[in-house]
């Protein structure tokens, strides 16, 4: 009896669609490479829900070199379109350091931090302080590159008006200086790769490897959402898979491309592994 109930358990489609996952994620991390030259490769990411400025901004732009760590803070509106944030790439990062190479960012909204917010509330109009924000952040200790990004931009840390350095006036010219950049380029590539693959290690311990092929059909998993009726379930008893949808191609290593329904076409069809069964 046990071995037919757990037969007929494992077949049916609404078992398959509401039981919970007690598994490892799958999909093990996927390492970026690492940047061969500054400014080649950048990461961007948005900061919004922040009070208006006086010049009506509110929000922040965020691009980061991911070789130095070096940032741009750029204020802008939350509802500028697609049109608009590329002439602002080109004034405020393209004329400074040219086109990039890659842009890594993720695809969720702008998110919206009630932290952030509180916290500009009570500091007034943070729209004037970004470039001393900007500042201060390129010129801290990075971990990951064991120096502050200015120092591995410029080969020494800029003065601040709170703490004087003495800054060597000795001055390298020429193939001194190039040689010197160069090292210093490699120094960062290889403290990336250490940080990269230690991050990787750690995150591996607890995922499995796990791989499709075109033609199989998968659960799709979706967010649960209290109190919110979904596909004629609430609570506890609403699906956290749909599906099965078939498998119709791979989008490297761990993300494939599914055939939806007609009703799911406003999805993106692409998703990670860790969302399929």
């Amino acid at each position: 009896m046990k071995r037919d109930i757990s037969d007929f358990v494992s077949k049916c489609l609404i078992y398959q669609q509401v039981k919970a996952e007690h598994q490892e994620p799958s999909g093990l991390l996927q390492q970026i490479t690492v940047p061969e030259w500054k400014w080649d490769q950048v990461t961007m990411d948005f900061v919004s829900g922040l009070p208006l400025s006086l010049k009506r901004k509110d929000a922040i732009w965020v691009v980061v070199n991911r070789l130095m760590k070096s940032v741009h803070f750029i204020s802008i509106r939350s509802d500028y379109s697609l049109d608009k944030l590329p002439k602002l790439y080109i004034f405020d990062i393209v004329r400074l350091h040219g086109v990039p190479l890659s842009i890594v960012s993720d695809r969720d909204p702008r998110f919206t931090s009630r932290f952030w917010k509180k916290l500009q509330d009570a500091l007034g109009m943070w729209e004037q302080y970004l470039p001393l924000i900007e500042f201060a952040y390129n010129n801290s200790f990075q971990s990951s590159i064991k120096m502050a990004p200015y120092e591995a931009l410029y080969g020494r840390k800029c003065c601040t008006p709170l703490y004087w350095t003495e800054l060597s006036e000795n001055k390298i010219h020429g193939v001194d200086l190039i040689k010197e950049t160069e090292q210093k380029v490699k120094v960062i590539q290889d403290s990336l790769k250490a940080a990269s693959d230690r991050q990787k290690s750690y995150v591996d311990l607890k995922r499995k490897d796990i791989d499709f092929e075109i033609g199989d059909k998968v659960f799709l998993k979706v967010s649960p959402w209290k109190k919110v009726i979904r596909f004629g379930r609430k609570g506890k008893l609403s699906p956290r898979f749909i599906g099965p949808y078939e498998i119709i191609d791979r989008i490297g290593p761990v993300a494939y491309r599914l055939l939806l329904p007609p009703e799911l076409e406003k999805i993106h069809n692409v998703f990670h592994v860790p969302m399929l069964r």
